[in-house]
């Protein structure tokens, strides 16, 4: 729904709103927040409020750090977990110079110019994540453990599952702020959960995804216990994902979907799988962006390690789910809950539209469980994996050069200097492995 700027200020007004939350996102995916009061939504209409974007991890030099919030009026939605007296909105902003160019390094402007390069090919990009998380128990301090209180499985219901009533608050949340939730439940560990919510353009499934995880922390810290989206919290167990739906759109039409073909797969969505698949170990660093991510992208726990694709079955990177027609997607199953989402869905896009302006073929679909395999099979069928740390995740995208153009070389540079950064610190820690397997026998 569009909204004017008169349509925000009569809202404010008939909602009683006292204040309003501008947030916006770092390169990291960290959402960030300015609170003004409803006495200065004009000068915030007018693209007047400034941050120091110094302060903000990868964001401008301290001599050059000012930098102007632009509000996506669109965004406005009331945050229902505030009290119904002096409530709290929320607008999403793109970030700006203080000339009023957009900024470089702003993740949402990154996914902008992705989106603008396939519409300017006729083509809309629509995505649906599927988001897991934990809920764990705090301690009596309210620090988060890694307890979960809870034995359920998949699909399992109260009272097994502990979490159902946190799980339902926040999709009546959810919905209040305008989402259509399309179905919660228990995932595969305890402590696990899954929501999914119905697919949108691009753009509006990357706001999408930064408010849900907000919406999922704040309300599970309304219940005492901590939310989180780290991909590999306990070892041994399954971890968390963001298996990620796209389709291309012209016309209307979804233009994955060819019912002359066997599987009912276009030429269009065969060059796609083929560019995903050329681009994704260069884009792991984006997608899977921890050192946590690749002890979760491991065998044996639903992960998928393997650069293949199927129509049958789970044990690849990318899989067609089994609705054609308009229903006709790609999941990609490797990119995490901890992803930025502006920049994996540009990466995704961009590595898609490579492979359909450059005609790239897939290999041939792998109908096999790839877990059963051993290395010298997957060698003999040319089936590459993901890469194994966080820095081979650095390396690759530094011999992808789509990674850097989609991204921009600010944005390209400052990452990966946060995230070499993040490796150095992770390689200098000594861990309890390594005290409880060294400590006494050396």
């Amino acid at each position: 729904m569009s909204h004017t700027k008169d349509d925000i200020r009569r809202f404010i007004k008939e909602q009683d709103i006292h204040f309003i939350h501008l947030q916006f996102t770092d390169i990291f995916g960290q959402m960030k927040n300015v609170a003004i009061t409803a006495s200065q939504i004009d000068r915030a209409l007018d693209n007047q409020v400034t941050i120091d974007g110094s302060s903000i991890e990868g964001f401008l030099r301290i001599e050059e750090s000012d930098m102007r919030l632009f509000p996506d009026l669109d965004t406005f939605t009331i945050l229902p977990w505030r009290t119904k007296k002096n409530s709290v909105a929320r607008m999403i902003c793109d970030v700006h110079l203080p000339d009023g160019r957009p900024f470089e390094g702003d993740p949402r402007y990154i996914l902008k110019k992705v989106l603008k390069r396939a519409s300017d090919m006729g083509c809309s990009f629509m995505v649906g994540p599927e988001c897991e998380f934990f809920l764990f128990q705090l301690d009596a301090d309210g620090r988060p453990t890694t307890h979960t209180g809870d034995e359920a499985g998949y699909f399992d219901l109260e009272p097994l599952d502990n979490g159902e009533e946190v799980r339902r608050d926040i999709c009546l949340a959810l919905e209040d702020m305008g989402f259509e939730i399309e179905a919660a439940h228990h995932e595969v560990a305890p402590g696990q959960h899954e929501i999914d919510f119905k697919y949108a353009d691009a753009l509006r499934t990357a706001d999408n995804i930064m408010s849900f995880r907000l919406v999922v922390k704040t309300l599970a810290a309304a219940n005492n216990l901590h939310a989180t989206f780290m991909p590999k919290p306990i070892a041994g167990i399954n971890g968390s994902g963001m298996h990620t739906n796209m389709s291309l759109f012209q016309d209307g039409k979804n233009i994955f979907f060819d019912a002359s073909d066997g599987k009912g797969l276009s030429r269009e969505a065969y060059h796609f799988i083929a560019g995903l698949l050329r681009h994704v170990r260069g884009m792991a660093v984006v997608t899977n962006p921890l050192v946590n991510s690749y002890k979760r992208l491991v065998p044996g726990y639903e992960a998928p390690c393997y650069l293949a694709w199927s129509s049958v079955n789970r044990s690849v990177l990318i899989r067609v789910p089994a609705g054609r027609g308009s229903s006709t997607r790609l999941e990609l199953r490797c990119p995490d809950p901890s992803a930025n989402p502006y920049l994996t869905l540009a990466l995704c896009l961009a590595a898609g539209l490579d492979g359909l302006e450059r005609q790239l073929t897939p290999p041939e679909e792998s109908p096999e469980n790839l877990f059963a395999m051993g290395q010298e099979q997957r060698e003999e069928k040319g089936i590459a994996s993901l890469p194994g740390s966080l820095m081979e995740a650095i390396a690759l995208s530094r011999q992808d050069d789509l990674i850097k153009h989609t991204l921009g070389d600010y944005t390209f540079e400052r990452y990966l200097e946060g995230k070499t950064k993040e490796w150095n610190e992770y390689r200098l820690t000594v861990s309890d492995w390594e005290l409880a397997r060294y400590l006494v026998l050396y």
